[in-house]
């Protein structure tokens, strides 16, 4: 297993995980992402914030982080901490616990750049992921509604439930 940064040649690979993502959303809970701009992963791409985890040498996995996230963590943002985003795997992975290995790989990455926190969110009355993300090794921080003005179509109208892991 290995984690490293996303290249334009994924990009396409990565909106067809994200489109695989909102289709097994749409089985399994009542909220679904609204699909993405592709200059958003095309940013990502470029400033290597957009990961992909390799699992003989597959797609097993992408990811995106950021360093800065004040529409949703408010005051708490102060440039200590990274964000994880869209964690998506590959239907045909599921099952590999890579929720835990980006965990621990974020706890590292996180240390090096001299960050004091890894965060996440997922929507508010997801029950599922926050008993899952708990078991990762998050603190579950309690549920906000978000400032939505800045943030993908999918987040208006919701609440969000915050994580944390203290480094």
């Amino acid at each position: 297993m290995e984690i490293i940064n996303s290249t334009p040649q994924d990009f396409d690979r990565i909106f067809e995980l994200y489109d695989a993502a909102i289709e097994y959303q749409k089985k399994v809970f009542d909220k679904h992402w609204k699909g993405f701009e592709p200059g958003l992963v095309t940013k990502e791409i470029s400033e290597n914030r957009q990961w992909k985890l390799l699992l003989g040498g597959q797609i097993a996995c992408i990811f995106a982080i950021t360093f800065n996230d004040v529409s949703i963590w408010g005051e708490r943002d102060q440039n200590d901490a990274i964000y994880i985003h869209r964690i998506v795997t590959d239907p045909s992975f599921r099952g590999n616990n890579f929720v835990q290995a980006i965990t621990d790989w974020s706890k590292d990455y996180a240390r090096s750049l001299g960050k004091k926190y890894v965060r996440m969110d997922t929507w508010g009355d997801n029950e599922k992921l926050i008993a899952y993300y708990q078991k990762c090794g998050f603190t579950f921080l309690g549920i906000i509604t978000p400032d939505f003005r800045n943030l993908p179509k999918h987040y208006n109208g919701i609440t969000l439930s915050l994580f944390e892991i203290e480094l």
